[in-house]
């Protein structure tokens, strides 16, 4: 059991001598989320050992990747809520959905802008007062309201490690903030059914094996009564994953004071089922 509620870097340290030329040390010192891929580049450790390709990183060989994926794959099964197992297992098994993200948001010119300033959604960057003033329905207010409702904050996003390649980095970084905002488009709360349904739509939007295994396995950890809701919302996910724009297009932290409904809209993001989850 101690391997299911240490943090990651414990349970990737343990497993050293599986993973040669890999510093473990390092990730103990690493795990401030308020860091991340868009932060200084090539900068050196206090030993004068470089830190990789970004902040946090730790390069990796195919075989490395490959224990690190089943791994992180049987701990995020084994329990669903281990987000920094489910973190790890994104970063080593998601580098062609990462390459079509990238491409993607090259091709648009509002996604270009994001790859270029390279925006991060944490605390530091919020001004929480300001959304909270914003009025009922706005995006900004109906994030907030999300935050305080289930008690989270988006500093709880683990900074990306094992993409080796910087730009993808900041791409998994972006997807992983702007998942707590595709909840509250989609009208999702926090709980494993409104996780389900989001990685459903996430599975379709990005391609990313890990929000595959989420939407696949996912439902298995739900009440019947709970699994029979999926019969409506899963459909619901499903198409609009398809038929919404690229949600990593969109520059969020500009849009706060847009109306939930006309960014859904904009997105292609049809209204909730109203099922109560």
């Amino acid at each position: 059991m101690g391997l299911l509620v240490v943090p990651a870097w414990r349970t990737l340290r343990a497993a050293a001598p599986l993973f040669p030329g890999l510093r473990f040390g390092s990730i103990q010192a690493c795990d401030n989320p308020a860091e991340g891929p868009a932060g200084d580049r090539g900068s050196t450790s206090a030993t004068g050992e470089p830190r990789g390709l970004y902040p946090h990183h730790i390069p990796t060989n195919v075989l490395q990747k490959l224990l690190l994926s089943a791994g992180s794959a049987a701990v995020s099964l084994y329990d669903p809520y281990r987000h920094d197992m489910i973190a790890v297992l994104g970063e080593t098994t998601g580098t062609r959905a990462l390459q079509d993200l990238h491409r993607r948001m090259s091709g648009d010119p509002e996604g270009l802008q994001i790859l270029q300033e390279r925006p991060r959604i944490r605390m530091s960057n919020l001004d929480i007062s300001r959304l909270r003033e914003l009025p009922t329905g706005t995006f900004g207010r109906e994030y907030v309201r999300f935050l305080d409702d289930n008690h989270v904050t988006p500093d709880t996003r683990m900074p990306v490690k094992f993409v080796d390649d910087e730009e993808l980095a900041y791409v998994a970084q972006r997807y992983r903030e702007v998942h707590d905002l595709l909840h509250t488009l989609l009208g999702m709360p926090t709980n494993m059914l409104g996780e389900v349904v989001v990685k459903w739509f996430e599975a379709v939007q990005t391609g990313l094996p890990m929000c595959m295994l989420g939407a696949v396995f996912g439902p298995l950890r739900l009440s019947a009564r709970r699994q029979k809701k999926l019969v409506e919302l899963v459909p619901w996910a499903v198409q609009s994953g398809r038929d919404a724009r690229c949600v990593l297009n969109f520059y969020y932290e500009k849009r706060w004071e847009q109306p939930v409904e006309s960014l859904r809209e904009e997105i292609g993001i049809p209204p909730p089922p109203t099922i109560k989850v």
